[in-house]
């Protein structure tokens, strides 16, 4: 049976920094400690909740073995 190819690098949008890290993590098939996380553009909040909204945005990476 042939290993599954993990994905090595893979960039990520999310409400918050957390749900980011998790997308990542469940997409690329590995876990916090074996990736690198580069925070790309962090959340902005509207205005009491109001349009405005901007998303995390991660860049994570496999670590080298």
């Amino acid at each position: 049976m042939k290993d599954k190819k993990r994905i090595k690098s893979i960039e990520v949008e999310a409400a918050s920094l957390g749900e980011a890290i998790k997308k990542a993590l469940k997409e690329m098939g590995a876990k916090k400690q074996e990736v690198n996380i580069e925070v790309l553009k962090e959340e902005h909040k509207g205005l009491f909740g109001m349009e405005g909204a901007k998303p995390t945005r991660i860049k994570a990476t496999l670590k080298n073995k």
